[in-house]
């Protein structure tokens, strides 16, 4: 009875071992040979786009967990935030009522509005990502261009975005000075 207990865990552990070599191969292959096309005029077969998707999602929240939140809502900083998204992100972005620039919707993957972030991210998490940016997606990081102030200030924006009619947003983003 032992050998033969034995000898079905050999046979399963082969049987992963050898599919994983074989998969391994496969991507190996389809890599080599060029066959995926990464153009930024085509999407991602949906599989792969979901894979990268989730990964993104659990590797913010991993990273933004030690990040520290200031208070945030400040009207002077909610403007400040304002300046800095208009000058920087609505044009890859958009706002309420106000669509993306071209350059953003040439981009492959289409950057997402930010109308909904706080659906999705939380604010230390908002931050990570405008810091530290996205690799691959066009995101950039903006730590060494914007200081923390501003970092925070764009953070309270997109917080405040929710709540923004597209007069709202128009009127806050001409009336905010950098």
């Amino acid at each position: 009875m032992l050998t033969r207990t034995r000898l079905i865990m050999m046979t399963v552990i082969a049987t992963l071992l050898g599919s994983g070599v074989v998969a391994a191969l496969a991507g190996f292959v389809v890599l080599r040979a060029g066959w995926y096309d990464i153009g930024a005029t085509t999407q991602h077969f949906p599989f792969v786009f979901s894979m990268l998707e989730q990964g993104m999602h659990y590797s913010v929240r991993r990273h933004a967990k030690s990040v520290a939140e200031p208070a945030l809502g400040i009207r002077d900083q909610v403007l400040r935030g304002a300046a800095v998204y208009r000058d920087n992100c609505a044009q890859c972005h958009g706002g309420p009522g106000t669509a993306p620039g071209t350059h953003g919707l040439s981009m492959q993957p289409v950057p997402g509005p930010l109308v909904d972030a706080t659906r999705h991210w939380k604010p230390r998490e908002l931050y990570w990502i405008t810091r530290h940016g996205i690799k691959m997606s066009g995101m950039p990081g903006w730590e060494y261009h914007l200081s923390e102030d501003e970092l925070w200030s764009t953070v309270a924006f997109i917080m405040q975005m929710p709540t923004l009619t597209a007069d709202d947003y128009r009127a806050m983003t001409a009336e905010a000075k950098k």
